[in-house]
């Protein structure tokens, strides 16, 4: 898991520098695509292999009901993500993005599931970071102001999306072979992906994708092939607190690689909103005995 984070959050800085060169939802497309196209072998290799999991197998049927399901959320987090992040930097997005770790208990309410006073602590701390990620002079914004709040919010739209991927992929990934699961998830994302491209006229030519070959391979097949199986092999064996800990650590690698990579730089006030976003995600993690009652993703 801290791997894949790493992978992920590194992907900030490729899937920024992808949108010099081609429509968000194209590079989505492809990178979902790659992703897929990378486990098949994965996927050929293991299915000769005899079984020696204890999971009960699932019908192909199921099979793809889950995987679809995954891979709709998966695609409304990558979307409001790959749009959002022409309008932010690289860091703030990682950092905005790792509020799914507050989402998760949030949507576990309506499922039942208890909240304590240690995740509402935790999620009182992230929102005033995000104010002062998102503002710099109290609520008066400027036109450039506002178009990077623009940028903060759809990125916290893809967080809600990536808040119910994680519940729903904890959920799944006992149940059926994980990786059968993501190569699913990636095609389904990758159709929609493509989808909504062509509905939106985005520029779509075989140029744009030799132009944008090293980030797309990057975000193709590591941030997605590799990290997001990651995900789904982890999650078979993690508690969703533990998971959700070590995840979150993707805001911090994208704010180093936007500060190696892109030469990106946060103000002090900038800086004390991160700090305080990531306390309030391993506060809402780190305190179960008055957090919520280890709300299964």
């Amino acid at each position: 898991m801290l791997i894949a984070a790493a992978i992920w959050g590194f992907a900030f800085v490729a899937q920024r520098v992808g949108m010099e060169t081609m429509g968000p939802h194209f590079f989505n497309a492809i990178r979902f695509f790659i992703g897929a196209l990378a486990l098949a072998p994965v996927v050929w290799f293991f299915s000769r292999k005899p079984k020696k999991s204890d999971k009960v197998d699932v019908s192909t049927k199921k099979l793809l009901i889950a995987g679809t399901l995954a891979g709709v959320l998966l695609f409304g987090g990558a979307a409001f993500q790959q749009v959002g992040i022409q309008y932010t930097t690289a860091g703030k997005a990682g950092f905005i993005t790792g509020l799914y770790i507050f989402f998760v208990p949030l949507i576990g309410l309506f499922f039942g599931q208890r909240t304590g006073s240690g995740t509402w602590l935790g999620a009182t701390m992230a929102l005033v970071g995000l104010y002062f990620l998102s503002f710099s002079d109290g609520l008066s914004l400027n036109f450039e102001n506002s178009i990077e709040l623009k940028g903060d919010l759809l990125e916290l739209a893809c967080a809600v999306f990536f808040a119910g991927h994680v519940l729903i992929i904890g959920f799944l990934a006992k149940k059926m072979d994980p990786v059968k699961l993501s190569i699913i998830q990636f095609f389904v994302a990758g159709v929609l992906s493509l989808l909504v491209a062509i509905s939106l006229l985005e520029l779509i030519t075989w140029e744009m994708i030799t132009a944008t070959a090293i980030p797309l391979l990057y975000a193709g097949a590591m941030s997605t092939g590799v990290a997001y199986t990651l995900q789904v092999v982890a999650q078979q064996h993690a508690h969703s607190s533990h998971a959700a800990i070590i995840l979150s650590l993707e805001g911090a690698f994208a704010l180093l690689g936007g500060w190696l990579l892109l030469d990106e730089q946060l103000p002090a006030r900038g800086l004390l909103g991160c700090g305080l976003m990531l306390t309030g995600m391993l506060l809402s993690q780190l305190m179960p005995k008055i957090g919520f009652s280890q709300a299964k993703s």
